[in-house]
């Protein structure tokens, strides 16, 4: 038998699972594969998701259905329904009968009630059902997804997506961003916070054609993904002011290294945390154990320091060399800043970066 051909158990969080274990490395996205893969390297994207949905459980008075629409082995929604508490249904789906088997065998055996399987094009289901959480982890893209999601998400829903696809977010294929998302990239220091930033003005952009609006409440950046958790809100108000934040931007703007100005984006420019949402998530963490909980802990902490801080981030090397400078330690750029007056925090995009509200100039005299 192929060696990726069998069931192996696998636990996470409280829940133990059976999966085609065909991913064993824990760094990077996986690969595509026949068999619903399981990628241990997404374990924190799932602790994430269950915190997520806890919340949105714990502010619901309602009976709420959560789907996991891409499912592949089943695990991120088998863990929804083993762990969460309150009123709610979690349904899994894939499309893939290999991973819809397994789904079944996974609810069987951990005998859970609240769950439904299904073995559906994701668009299909979204266009027939309505969800209050709506889980987006495709092999790639989630740009195909979003605007049958935004008529499925129930009225202040969440919609949560993974986009692997950096390398055309972030610049390095950019008429595939354009083709993609509508939108121009920029390779350069800060293309990581473009590139979320992107995804979230496509969002927005598929929000507003129905009359709604998106709040961010939790947008973060790995090595190989980016993932982005938003409320859906109804009517045109709502969705005028969201539209508000989608903007083009310019090039020059961003300490960029490229001597031509060009327009970046259309993107979101408006804050991509939620500071509220973000102390709510670290409580909920606090009681329970998952194996992620000190990634998490860091995680939360420097999302929650960026929260209320200026749209992009500079890195100490990047100034350094449109400057032509040395680098500058960040502490001594912090004490300076922060001497002078200006916000300066930390940020979870690049070990190098920081963000201000202190205008160029003043960090041009900062580095010299």
């Amino acid at each position: 038998m192929n060696k990726t051909g069998f069931f192996e158990p696998v636990t996470e969080g409280t829940t133990k699972v059976m999966v085609f274990k065909n991913k064993d490395s824990k760094k990077g996205p996986g690969s595509k594969d026949k068999l619903p893969f399981y990628n241990p390297t997404m374990e924190l994207n799932r602790d994430l998701s269950i915190l997520v949905c806890q919340l949105l459980i714990n502010n619901s008075e309602k009976h709420l259905r959560i789907l996991d629409g891409l499912a592949a082995s089943g695990i991120r929604g088998v863990r929804l329904s083993n762990e969460l508490e309150g009123d709610f249904e979690v349904t899994i789906n894939d499309w893939n009968p290999e991973a819809f088997l397994l789904i079944d065998k996974n609810i069987e055996k951990l005998k859970l009630k609240n769950t439904i399987s299904l073995n559906c094009n994701l668009n299909s289901l979204l266009s027939e059902s309505k969800f209050d959480y709506i889980d987006i982890d495709p092999f790639g893209s989630p740009a195909y997804f979003i605007d049958s999601a935004m008529r499925s998400i129930n009225k202040d829903g969440i919609i949560a997506c993974t986009a692997t696809d950096t390398a055309t977010l972030c610049g390095t294929y950019p008429k595939v961003c354009l083709r993609r998302y509508g939108a121009a990239p920029l390779h350069s220091p800060v293309m990581k916070e473009i590139g979320l930033r992107i995804l979230l003005g496509f969002i927005c952009r598929m929000a507003g054609i129905y009359d709604k609006g998106i709040k961010p409440l939790v947008c973060y950046s790995t090595d190989h993904y980016f993932r982005a958790y938003a409320q859906v809100t109804s009517g045109t108000i709502r969705a005028n002011n969201s539209m508000k934040n989608y903007s083009t931007i310019k090039s020059n703007e961003l300490f960029s290294l490229k001597s031509k100005i060009i327009d970046v984006g259309p993107l979101w420019i408006d804050k991509i945390q939620d500071k509220r949402t973000i102390v709510e998530l670290r409580t909920i963490l606090f009681e329970k154990s998952p194996k992620t909980k000190n990634e998490l802990w860091k995680l939360l902490d420097l999302l929650e320091e960026e929260a209320d801080a200026p749209a992009f981030y500079y890195t100490t090397d990047g100034l350094a060399s449109v400057l032509k400078k040395s680098p500058q330690k960040m502490e001594i750029i912090f004490k300076k800043l922060k001497s002078m007056g200006y916000f300066f925090s930390r940020t979870h995009f690049c070990q190098t970066g920081f963000k201000t509200n202190a205008p160029k100039n003043v960090i041009e005299k900062v580095f010299k």
